[in-house]
């Protein structure tokens, strides 16, 4: 069975340069404001000291990030590992003290942008292919285990993701939510839309896995995929219904909680499979299905349900 091979992609140092640019801009704005505007400083940095913040804070975020912008890698190092420090630091002072919650949002944004920023100056490129690594890499599931036994796998599966990733992760975010006092208010109807949003989805994501484990004779995760090429039920209609599932399933709790960061959470979940992890699964079924995988790509469409083109 071969690998998945990397697909080519280019240099993109320039565009890491470029985000660590814009961030050093964007901190120093942030600090002018802090210092003139009281409603800034509450709303960012609560009861500390923006003097004392900012004596480590302008070096290490700002600087840095400056020298950054023109190559120096050392300089990116520093801002990416200070972000994180001040991006956990804050996140635990606004939990105990509710204070300063828009300023981790702010922070936890820069950590995870100028995270992939210095992957962009190192490498010159995202190493997505670490995602498939060890436990995760790309393996076909025992065949002589059976249909049933499959099935079974893959319910268990799902029990497991959903509860942590559709129960756990948001009920968290919406107390962080709450706690932070960053919290909107959304139109009352909200819940009970949710509702209907996550049982429509929880059923598609039910039938696929179903599909994909009875038809395939695998499981949804990568070190047990399917044999066969699964082009049945679900798959008919779009070529990644479990994925479409769990992000609306994600929406769904997001209204039902009145949470926009769980709403955030499940968007951010979708750019993150759709730009990182659907390349690497596509290049794996093209490299073990051939042209009868390129013939499904091209006729049936990853998010929006089309009619399959035979």
């Amino acid at each position: 069975m071969s690998r998945p091979s990397l697909a080519v992609t280019p240099n993109l140092g320039w565009w890491g340069r470029a985000y660590f640019a814009a961030q050093a801009v964007a901190g120093l704005c942030w600090w002018a404001a802090v210092f003139v505007s009281p409603p800034v400083r509450e709303a960012t940095l609560g009861r500390l000291d923006p003097l004392a913040v900012a004596a480590f804070d302008i070096p290490l975020f700002v600087v840095c990030s400056a020298v950054a912008a023109f190559g120096v890698k050392a300089a990116a190092v520093v801002a990416t590992g200070w972000t994180a420090v001040v991006a956990i630091a804050l996140a635990v002072f606004a939990t105990v003290f509710s204070e300063a919650g828009l300023g981790v949002l702010m922070m936890l944004a820069a950590a995870a942008c100028s995270a992939v920023a210095l992957c962009c100056v190192l490498l010159g490129r995202l190493p997505t292919e670490w995602i498939v690594r060890g436990p995760f890499a790309f393996r076909p599931a025992d065949e002589q285990r059976g249909v049933t036994a499959h099935v079974g796998a893959t319910l268990g599966q799902m029990a497991l993701f959903w509860g942590f990733f559709l129960l756990v992760v948001p009920v968290v975010i919406s107390w962080l939510e709450q706690r932070w006092l960053v919290s909107l208010a959304l139109p009352p109807l909200s819940g009970v839309i949710g509702v209907g949003i996550l049982v429509l989805a929880s059923c598609l994501g039910v039938a696929s896995a179903v599909t994909m484990s009875s038809r395939g004779s695998g499981t949804p995760l990568p070190s047990a995929m399917p044999n066969r090429l699964v082009i049945a039920g679900p798959y008919r209609w779009v070529r990644n219904p479990m994925a479409v599932a769990g992000i609306t399933q994600g929406v769904g709790v997001g209204l039902i909680l009145g949470s926009w960061l769980v709403i955030a959470y499940a968007l951010i979940g979708s750019l993150l499979w759709n730009y990182a992890v659907r390349p690497l699964e596509e290049t794996d079924l093209e490299n073990r299905f051939g042209a009868e995988f390129r013939h499904y790509r091209d006729s049936v469409r990853c998010w929006i349900p089309s009619v399959r083109r035979n």
